[in-house]
């Protein structure tokens, strides 16, 4: 039964391809504006701002780059030159920034992640360039971050010459690549860059934040970067202050930005002229977040979609339908002693809004709160 699955999964899959191809073929003659393929106005070549590629969607199968192949040799195409030895494992640590697996593994159906030579003929054939041929499906894959780079495309950086090569060379070579990692990528704390804005020369961006506190992950904001982000043999050592360039629209230099927080956010929740404090949840809603709500996660109370959601401050906008028998009381902070834990809510908590304190009148005229307590405190 999974073997028919899978067979009918590639039907499917080889029908959608075909027809694809079709349309590609009479690109031009389709009614399709810039917006159809970029996010923003002005696409460049190095922030192009491409939608989700529908070839996305059919990558069903994720593996950690641990369970990838150390290195895989490369010699279906060596009649030129000796086989490649690719560090697979090493590039697969380094996608998992911008993507994982379907940056290069794309279509790919459910089941084992399949290889370049299983869609790419080894012949060349060129009725369709939007299915290369293995050779050109190689090149396109690893030449433009070799050329970001390196800044050079030169055949020998990849190939060596065709070649009656020793055991011992290629022993050689393959160690190479064998027991290599790479190193492990420190996410900063907080980044400052540096504006000509009149509203704040100052953006400080806590990145612990947004990825710890608000559980964003990596490829959310670098889907759209490759290694030349670190790698670069132009690229300054110092790391610590970012300048700003100020010669793009205002949706490219905040596309990163602008998903989540609208261009409606005053700009000095953002700039200043002084660094800014990491996120307080009192001082920016307003709702101090106390004993059990500051052990939650964002998303339990505002959902999983990003941006997210405004809430009000009335405990209702989360919980619906309490009362002495569906809420413990001990998640707050108190117990309720034997006493009190037969009342009602609204018996101490008049109108049932429980962003007040408590009130002890309606049954004693000697007992405020705090300083009287129905119960005991606890941890």
């Amino acid at each position: 039964m999974k073997n028919l699955i899978v067979i009918l999964s590639l039907l499917i899959f080889s029908i959608l391809i075909n027809a694809q191809q079709e349309k590609l073929k009479d690109h031009s003659k389709l009614n399709i504006s810039c917006k159809t393929c970029h996010t923003c106005d002005v696409p460049t070549k190095s922030e192009p701002c491409l939608v989700m590629c529908p070839r996305e969607k059919v990558v069903t199968v994720y593996q950690k780059p641990e369970q990838t192949p150390e290195l895989i040799v490369i010699d279906q195409l060596s009649n030129r030159y000796n086989p490649v030895y690719f560090s697979h494992r090493i590039h697969a640590q380094m996608s998992e920034m911008s993507g994982g697996c379907k940056g290069c593994h794309h279509y790919n159906t459910s089941g084992p992640i399949l290889k370049c030579s299983n869609c790419h003929d080894v012949s060349r054939k060129r009725d369709d360039v939007s299915v290369p041929d293995l050779n050109g499906a190689y090149h396109r894959q690893c030449i433009d971050c070799h050329r970001e780079w390196s800044r050079t495309t030169d055949c020998n950086s990849c190939h060596t010459p065709k070649s009656d090569i020793k055991s011992d060379e290629k022993l050689a070579l393959q160690e190479r690549y064998s027991n290599k990692n790479h190193p492990e990528i420190l996410e900063p704390t907080k980044l400052i860059y540096e504006t000509k804005s009149d509203k704040g020369k100052l953006v400080t961006f806590y990145h612990n934040d947004h990825t710890k506190k608000f559980g964003i992950d990596c490829v959310s904001c670098h889907k759209q970067e490759s290694c030349i982000k670190c790698h670069d043999v132009n690229k300054p050592t110092d790391n610590k202050t970012k300048t700003v360039s100020t010669k793009v629209t205002f949706e490219e230099q905040h596309q990163n930005c602008i998903s989540c927080h609208p261009k409606t956010e005053k700009c000095t929740s953002c700039h200043s002229n002084q660094p800014l404090e990491p996120f307080d949840h009192a001082k920016s809603t307003g709702w101090a977040l106390k004993s059990y709500h500051s052990n939650l996660t964002c998303n339990k109370c505002h959902g999983t979609q990003i941006p997210y959601k405004n809430l009000n401050s009335e405990c209702t906008s989360c919980h619906v339908g309490w009362n002495s028998e569906t809420f413990k009381h001990s998640v707050t902070g108190l117990q309720l002693d034997e006493m009190h834990v037969e009342f009602e809510c609204g018996d101490c908590h008049e109108g049932e809004d429980f962003s007040k304190k408590p009130s002890c009148e309606s049954c004693h005229d000697d007992k405020i709160f705090p300083e009287s307590i129905p119960g005991k405190l606890i941890k």
